[in-house]
């Protein structure tokens, strides 16, 4: 039996410590958002998806969240609509990352998780070496990478 698709991120979280505000770009339904919700209790968790449509599911999915602890919006990776320096962790979920737009709304010395599902010919799989190069180029420095189930992680954080 296959691993769930959760199963990079929920060992990515294990390099991350404790943040406060957190978004999951590339959201979906919102399952690694709940996920992030659980993980980090005291976390405030913002969801970001291209699609209105997921956005309106993940949303559904809340049920009952009288804090406002987690909330989604449509957006594009490439133009999050969040302030600058607003996140203690962003986590790219099975997408292509948007390194200079991450490094705008993270916090000096937050983290930055990025996963990939394997799948024959899945074009998401990264090289964590070459993904460690690009986003170095951005103020990263890699925390961590490694397989996880069915898929791969990367932990870097942004330089201070």
């Amino acid at each position: 039996m296959p691993a769930p698709p959760l199963t990079p991120l929920a060992t990515a979280v294990l390099h991350v410590g404790s943040p406060e505000r957190v978004l999951a770009v590339g959201c979906g339904r919102g399952d690694a958002a709940l996920f992030l919700a659980r993980e980090f209790p005291q976390a405030r968790v913002r969801g970001v998806d291209r699609s209105e449509e997921l956005v309106r599911e993940a949303t559904a999915r809340v049920g009952l969240d009288p804090e406002g602890r987690v909330a989604f919006k449509a957006g594009r990776p490439s133009s999050l609509p969040y302030p600058d320096d607003f996140f203690d962790l962003v986590a790219q979920i099975d997408s292509r990352p948007a390194p200079t737009e991450i490094a705008r709304v993270l916090r000096p010395g937050g983290h930055l998780i990025v996963t990939a599902e394997r799948r024959p010919r899945h074009p998401l799989e990264f090289d964590p070496l070459r993904l460690g190069r690009k986003l170095g180029r951005r103020g990263f420095e890699l925390v961590e990478a490694e397989v996880a189930g069915d898929g791969s992680f990367f932990v870097g954080r942004l330089r201070e």
